[in-house]
């Protein structure tokens, strides 16, 4: 029986996502060889069904201020030494078509695709290895360093051979859309040699409610209006959508990284301005005009049907005191629910959580237990908010690996 096949190289790599393939790009630039390895026959699985298949690749505005983590300070110095305007370069080089859709996101004008297709041909220039359709089935440390240094490397045993690097980076990603392969392999490496991960919950997701609470969303499925929900003394000022589990939308899908189960958030339906103060200024103009279809011009008509009814208002402007006005103001302004928990990581864009960071080196994403050994992408604890900021970390984090390792 013939043995399997022993690869020697500078870099093994484990995730041909956005970090991954970014790292490996930059490492081979550098005259590094690399194996770079992903489970699944294409890479880049995740910026293909991201955008809608348009990949909100960076944001103009990207800022420290943009992320969530354990250590705020972390993710400074690789958005500092990799920007988005660096990433913009690069797609300009490429010749890609993108458009700025709003609030500094860019989007690709043609296909995610394009992203992929980029990063490839970036891999392929600096003469990366990629190993696609790969199962790696175990890591462990090697007294084998292809580089000849004395900290011994890493062995990878994969259904297609062994791997001995020097250098191992893991951007396997986190728990979110399972569908399309994610697993806790990452988080699973890192405990094997004593990482600290952060707990793992989803986030960037939709979240769902019980009982009565979602009888009215189900009610409104398909509504959407610009809203500004909070919580935890956070908000966000963006659309919102009524779907049959829940909330949606923007601002939704914003604030669930800052929510925690059996809290509280506040809506405000009505971002034109204040509602009672307009409804009595209709009582006066138009005073046979019912509540309904006053509110129904800042409103959606449904929206604005439902909570009519639902606070049992059916007499017109003339005939609803100013108490019942200022009852609904607050019912549109102040919505208190709480959610029953969110759709998971089924749906989610992102994990929040991950390998801690203060076991990682700002400067290089090495991790600070073994030397060689690092954590890229959303495998750490750093996760951006919507619209284009957690490809910024993913290529800002891949940049600093493939310069160190």
């Amino acid at each position: 029986m013939a043995l399997p096949p022993e690869i020697h190289t500078d870099i093994a790599i484990i995730g041909a996502g956005a970090a991954g393939m970014m790292a490996a790009a930059i490492a081979g630039q550098r005259g590094r060889s690399v194996w770079l390895a992903d489970h699944r026959k294409s890479p880049g699985e995740k910026i293909r069904i991201s955008g809608g298949g348009r990949c909100n690749f960076t944001n103009i505005y990207t800022s420290p201020e943009n992320f969530l983590s354990s250590n705020p300070h972390f993710c400074k110095s690789a958005l500092a030494q990799y920007t988005q305007f660096d990433f913009i370069d690069l797609v300009d080089r490429h010749g890609i078509a993108y458009h700025e859709k709003k609030l500094g996101q860019l989007f690709c004008d043609h296909s995610a695709k394009d992203i992929i297709a980029m990063l490839t041909q970036e891999c392929q220039d600096a003469g990366v290895d990629m190993a696609l359709g790969t199962n790696v089935e175990s890591i462990e440390k090697s007294d084998q360093n292809p580089d000849g240094g004395n900290d011994g490397g890493w062995r990878v045993s994969s259904d297609q051979g062994i791997v001995h690097a020097a250098s191992l980076i893991i951007a396997t990603g986190g728990l979110s859309i399972p569908k399309i392969g994610a697993s806790s392999f990452g988080y699973d490496i890192a405990r094997q040699f004593g990482h600290r991960i952060i707990p793992t919950r989803a986030g960037l997701v939709p979240l769902t409610f019980d009982d009565d609470l979602l009888d009215h969303c189900r009610d409104l499925a398909g509504v959407s209006v610009d809203a500004s929900v909070t919580a935890n003394n956070t908000g966000f000022s963006e659309g919102l959508l009524f779907t049959h589990r829940g909330l949606s939308g923007p601002s939704i899908l914003q604030v669930s990284s800052y929510w925690q189960d059996g809290e509280t958030i506040a809506v405000n339906l009505n971002q034109g301005g204040d509602l009672s103060v307009a409804l009595k200024s209709a009582k006066q103009t138009n005073p046979k005009q019912d509540c309904a279809n006053a509110m129904a011009k800042i409103l959606p008509k449904r929206l604005a049907q439902k909570i009519t009814d639902e606070m049992a208002i059916t007499t017109t402007l003339a005939e609803t005191p100013d108490r019942q006005i200022d009852a609904l103001g607050a019912r549109v302004e102040n919505w208190q629910v709480t959610p029953s928990g969110t759709e998971g990581y089924r749906t989610a864009e992102v994990t929040l959580g991950g390998v801690d960071p203060n076991e990682i080196s700002s400067k290089t994403m090495e991790s600070r237990l073994h030397s060689g050994l690092y954590f890229i992408g959303e495998v750490v604890d750093v996760t951006g908010h919507l619209g284009g900021y957690n490809f910024q970390w993913a290529w800002s984090s891949g940049y600093v690996a493939g310069q160190n390792a």
